[in-house]
């Protein structure tokens, strides 16, 4: 696999309450041991993780095929992988 296509973690989106002002970093790659959020595994590639600050207390779906077009979150591209 190149270091340009993520690996799919899996083909559902990963629900997570988050805290309002709080920094979640979402994995890129899909390499990541600490699912849905970035562990460094990426390094060595050309991802990088993608800073996501809530703006409320409320649950958020984060992608978990790595695929999506609204990056962190789930845009449901999931069900045509």
């Amino acid at each position: 696999m190149s270091d340009d296509t993520p690996i799919i973690a899996q083909k559902a989106p990963y629900p997570v309450e988050v805290t309002a002002g709080k920094s979640y970093f979402w994995c890129a790659c899909g390499r990541s041991a600490r699912q849905p959020f970035c562990d460094g595994s990426h390094k060595g590639t050309d991802f990088v993780p993608v800073k996501f600050t809530a703006d409320s207390d409320r649950k958020v779906f984060f992608c978990g095929c790595k695929h999506t077009d609204n990056s962190p979150l789930c845009d449901g591209t999931h069900s045509r992988l």
